[in-house]
């Protein structure tokens, strides 16, 4: 089971820390940002559903300008961090007298959203999804919160990310030190039942590169990316449990490097007018998957 107060404590520490370490977090949003600039939407308020420190939110604001944005995130820490990407002050006041919207900043979960029904137009989540036990809660929230007609756009990470350091762990003790991730059929499946309409799903492999595995770490401690799953260690590894792991991590050194995977999962799909999602006459749905090669 996920520990959802874990998860808020790791990202409220990592604030600080997090948008130097983000910088694969910072490549997803601006690739998402490209496949939501060839959709036609104009919203009037969109949801950025685990903004953490907010780097999507001028974005998005850029993208829509007329829209009224809604930062939402489980750790509070996080969100002070993002309100800072945004005027204040006189800057604020200003920018209200000239028309222009100021973001809403709300702290909840995501698989709990405190919004109305059919209060949203889009909803954004980029690399927020792991953090959920299955998809299935968000999913069902997001379409309740969505307005007919709205989009639902998110990134999330499946089962072949951090495969590197999953197996230089693996035999040196019985413990979960990597999360585990949802494949990218079983959320296509997941949007589905929650009652989406026209489900795509997208993959592609990303790798960061490294010196060390102590940099690999620290950029994981850095975004606050722990693992929250039960069977995590409790307490240090000995030295010579943590010189077996870094010398399991060496055999996938290349190039004079070492690289740590993501597979990046991409989705979007719509909230049909009608409320639920197009079938076909045997009730079976069709859902379009694309891998990057």
């Amino acid at each position: 089971m996920i520990d959802k107060a874990t998860i808020r404590a790791a990202f409220d520490q990592a604030a600080e820390s997090y948008d130097a370490a983000a910088v694969l977090q910072r490549e997803v949003v601006d690739r998402m940002l490209d496949k939501l600039a060839i959709m036609q939407l104009a919203p009037q308020r969109v949801l950025d559903a685990g903004c953490g420190t907010g780097y999507a939110g001028p974005l998005l604001l850029q993208r829509f300008p007329e829209a009224q944005l809604i930062e939402f995130d489980l750790a509070p820490t996080m969100l002070r961090v993002a309100s800072s990407r945004h005027p204040a002050g006189a800057q604020r006041l200003l920018a209200r007298i000239k028309g222009k919207k100021t973001p809403w900043q709300v702290c909840g979960d995501i698989e709990t959203l405190p919004l109305a029904s059919a209060s949203v137009d889009c909803i954004w989540s980029s690399l927020a999804l792991q953090w959920c036990e299955t998809p299935d809660r968000a999913f069902a929230e997001a379409l309740r919160v969505l307005r007919p007609g709205g989009l639902l756009l998110f990134s999330t990470l499946g089962p072949n990310t951090l495969h590197e350091l999953r197996t230089a762990f693996a035999s040196v003790d019985g413990h979960a030190h990597v999360n585990r991730f949802i494949d990218m059929h079983d959320l296509g499946d997941a949007l589905g039942r929650a009652g989406f309409a026209a489900p795509v799903m997208e993959m592609e492999n990303l790798v960061m590169t490294y010196d060390s595995v102590r940099e690999v770490l620290a950029d994981l401690k850095g975004i606050g990316a722990h693992s929250v799953r039960d069977g995590r260690r409790a307490g240090l590894m000995g030295k010579s449990a943590w010189r077996a792991m870094e010398a399991n991590y060496e055999r996938f050194r290349g190039d004079g490097v070492l690289p740590a995977t993501y597979e990046v999962i991409y989705g979007h799909a719509w909230k049909s007018d009608s409320g639920s999602a197009k079938t076909l006459p045997d009730g079976r749905q069709v859902i379009e998957f694309r891998k990057k090669t």
